[in-house]
């Protein structure tokens, strides 16, 4: 059994922290925590965004139906190049229904015509003009890249200048905040008001309305639905009772005459009804348009070619005339000058 050493109680202060001391290379350095910048003691730290990116804050609450009509029709407007409004007067279901049977069934036959598959795009729906309206000047009159002051420098998201204490205590995110740039934005909604009136569809947004959008221009497909919806013979004759029965049923020509064509959006232009027509009216569809626009294009070089070449033509059976009246006149000096000889 070793041998049992007595310590005093300073000799095992001394042996500990000669344990835990510092090496002398370090002993000698002291820690200095650098001061912060002077932008930090300032202000503090912008709070983080407190909103989902797929869900930002709107100038409406995202939650009413207004607000998700406005999303609707601000999707449909910009993916339709062609669409037609109607105004409708107190349709029953059932007139709806067989009037959209009709038009999906001559949809139907213009495609089986033309190898194509465009009515199952084809929709016509009730619409509610002052929701459409607004959607409408979002589409044409705001861009994300505007700016309400472009002067002034844009702050951060989460610069808490535009947040309020309340906001940042109820983690309730700010609709003004100007980096929030969609189409239900206070930002949007603000660049839009002065072009409330301007508008030249505007005249025609009141009433009961209903729209028919088209996913692509097709004349054809536009021509079949004006026969159906708006009949006006000879261009758009109605489908005879031989022909198409179930389009004379009560309830589709009781129907048909509550609706009433106002007028139509092309690619972002205005046409009222004779336009409308004009443009189901087309012959042969865009590939027809093309076709006339290719034979003016070539009946006007043949007209330049034609007249660059009369000028040439005529300078030439000038020149031969005085050369053939030059010729005449040395053959009959020659005859002169043998006679008197």
């Amino acid at each position: 059994m070793p041998p049992r050493l007595r310590l005093c109680t300073q000799c095992l202060h001394r042996l500990h922290n000669k344990r835990t001391s510092l090496p002398k290379y370090l002993s000698t350095a002291s820690a200095i925590t650098p001061a912060p910048p002077i932008h930090q003691t300032i202000s503090s730290p912008p709070p983080l965004a407190r909103f989902p990116p797929t869900q930002p804050p709107s100038h409406k609450p995202p939650e009413f139906r207004k607000s998700q009509l406005h999303r609707q029709y601000t999707s449909l407007l910009r993916s339709t190049p062609l669409l037609l409004l109607f105004q409708h007067n107190n349709l029953k279901a059932t007139e709806w229904m067989s009037i959209r049977r009709e038009l999906h069934s001559a949809l139907q036959k213009t495609d089986e015509t033309l190898s194509t598959d465009l009515a199952p795009g084809i929709k016509v729906q009730a619409i509610q003009a002052g929701i459409f309206e607004s959607a409408l000047l979002v589409t044409e009159y705001y861009h994300p890249s505007q700016q309400l002051n472009p002067t002034a420098s844009t702050p951060h998201p989460t610069d808490p200048s535009i947040q309020s204490s309340a906001t940042v205590a109820n983690t309730t995110p700010n609709p003004a905040d100007p980096t929030l740039t969609h189409s239900l934005s206070t930002h949007a909604h603000t660049l839009v008001a002065p072009h409330k009136k301007s508008h030249p569809l505007r005249t025609l947004l009141s009433g009961p309305l209903a729209i028919l959008s088209f996913p692509t221009v097709s004349p054809q497909h536009m021509r079949a639905a004006l026969s159906i919806l708006s009949p006006k013979a000879p261009t758009f004759a109605a489908p005879t009772r031989r022909a198409n029965p179930g389009y004379h049923d009560a309830s589709v020509q009781a129907g048909l005459q509550k609706l009433l064509l106002l007028g139509a959006r092309v690619e972002g232009r205005v046409f009222d009804t004779e336009g409308t027509r004009w443009v189901g009216g087309i012959e042969g569809g865009l590939d027809g348009l093309r076709g006339q626009l290719v034979q003016m294009l070539g009946s006007v070089g043949a007209g330049v070619t034609g007249a660059l070449e009369s000028v040439g033509r005529t300078l030439w059976v000038t020149v031969e005339g005085r050369r053939g009246m030059l010729e005449e006149e040395g053959r009959g000096k020659a005859g002169d000058g043998k006679e008197d000889s």
